[in-house]
């Protein structure tokens, strides 16, 4: 390898390492900006979807660390239209479904209730992938929260710490 090549690289590797901490501290769902709905009971069907998968017991749930927001932000950002419009359908689906079975919104109705519809639709060639998708990026966003790394996986930035002066046990 050249040194040039090499020195450009090393420059381009250590101002990654300096900026990273300051870029990753900085994420919160206000810094990114709202999550465009088509309607706000699309938002609050999403919030009580990803609820269903990750209900709040001594941890908060999904709804309350606003899972529901970045399964919004990831689709409309990060995916292909194909994907919108199979995350729009399955929206759709959900409530259509919930009327012709409890003749309520999945909103309005009970814990037992929405896991049944969700078990419905998971089994469901239709709506397979909706399930599968929102189920996922559930997972990735709770798991992702600041909550969650903080709190439950004990994660710390950077990893090990260094002690200089130490006793030495013989």
């Amino acid at each position: 390898m050249k040194r040039r090549a090499a020195m450009k690289s090393l420059g381009v590797a250590l101002g990654g390492l300096v900026a990273l901490p300051a870029w990753a501290n900085n994420w919160t769902p206000e810094s990114l900006g709202p999550a465009h709905f088509s309607a706000v009971a699309d938002e609050a069907l999403l919030a009580e979807i990803v609820e269903t998968f990750i209900p709040e017991t001594s941890t908060p749930g999904a709804k309350s660390l606003k899972v529901h927001q970045f399964v919004q932000r990831m689709i409309q950002d990060c995916y292909d239209d194909k994907a919108k419009a199979t995350f729009q359908q399955g929206l759709t689906q959900t409530d259509t479904l919930a009327q012709q079975s409890y003749s309520k919104t999945f909103v309005q109705c009970d814990t037992p209730q929405r896991i049944e519809l969700l078990k419905k639709m998971s089994n469901d060639a239709s709506s397979k992938a909706f399930i599968g998708l929102v189920k996922n990026l559930t997972i990735r966003g709770y798991t992702n929260s600041e909550y969650y790394l903080v709190n439950i996986a004990k994660f710390t930035l950077v990893p090990g710490f260094y002690h200089g002066c130490v006793p030495v046990t013989q």
